[in-house]
């Protein structure tokens, strides 16, 4: 049995806690879970820079899970297009009984080894993309199957699991062990493990971004302002990277059609809105690059 379904006799008495113990236990395994994540920092950031090579040559992050560890690879994905500006056909998850089980548990689908390689397929994967399999148990046939049939294409295949031992790390070509070990919850692997994986993908995506040059000065400078909160934070970004006013900043990002990078060249350079998209143009779209000439 893995050892993220193993019980754990110190918590054989759970239900007789009082609420300030069970929240203090529960914390407590969050804090384990990032450990856990620290310990695997040598391969996350091999994952990083492999990916953004990837990537750089127009590849695709796709994501492939099943139960907790899809729904979590999901998030992930969906969270890129609004803050890096990724383009939302290039950060794709694959869940294990299609996207119906994002929201409802589709019971039997992670052994769907078939459907693990006919899901890729779908999506045309070629040997300039990204898979990360995310798997706690580390032996979901869904997730094994798909790795393997990515990494013969010739994909970069990364592997996250929680248990020593699991296949998952055998499939792929780059695996990340995060050993979680028992939860407080025997088996609830949205609890230690599913921690550690949401923070091991957090690491490999903004890295990658920061990597591939969405990111400016520890800034999102490829954020979508799609409201009103984002737009104004938008403008305060623009003053702050070219210590312009907040007026004079409200006013170039308005101009620039609310697009942070064409602003900060405008008013960094002191050009108008069409030399600064030819500017980023010309960078491909690194603002750093622009800047410099």
């Amino acid at each position: 049995m893995s050892t993220t379904e193993t019980a754990s006799a110190r918590y054989a008495t759970l239900e007789d806690w009082s609420t300030s113990d069970l929240v203090a236990g529960i914390l407590e395994g969050q804090y384990f879970a990032i450990g856990a994540v620290q310990s695997a920092g040598a391969a996350i950031a091999k994952a990083i820079d492999m990916s953004a090579e990837r990537l750089s040559a127009g590849g695709r992050l796709i994501y492939i899970g099943a139960g907790t560890s899809g729904r979590i690879s999901t998030q992930d994905a969906a969270e890129l297009p609004p803050t890096f500006n990724w383009p939302s056909n290039r950060a794709i998850s694959l869940m294990a009984g299609g996207e119906g089980a994002f929201l409802r548990a589709k019971e039997g689908a992670e052994d769907d080894e078939v459907a693990g390689v006919a899901d890729l397929d779908g999506v045309s994967v070629g040997p300039n993309d990204v898979v990360i399999g995310v798997a706690a148990s580390g032996r979901t046939p869904y997730v094994i199957a798909g790795l393997k049939h990515a990494r013969k294409i010739g994909a970069l295949t990364i592997g996250i699991y929680n248990n020593r031992g699991g296949r998952v790390g055998e499939a792929c070509e780059l695996p990340i062990l995060i050993e979680t070990g028992p939860e407080i919850l025997a088996g609830s692997t949205r609890m230690k493990a599913g921690t550690a994986q949401k923070a091991a993908l957090n690491c490999i995506s903004t890295g990658v971004m920061i990597r591939l040059g969405f990111v400016y000065r520890g800034k999102m400078v490829e954020m979508q302002a799609t409201n009103a909160k984002l737009r104004e934070r938008g403008a305060l970004m623009v003053a702050d990277l070219t210590g312009a006013d907040i007026e004079v900043a409200t006013k170039a990002f308005a101009e620039a059609g609310q697009i942070i990078k064409v602003a900060v060249v405008m008013l960094s350079l002191d050009v108008s809105k069409d030399e600064a998209v030819a500017a980023l143009a010309r960078a491909n779209g690194n603002l750093r690059r622009a800047l410099v000439g």
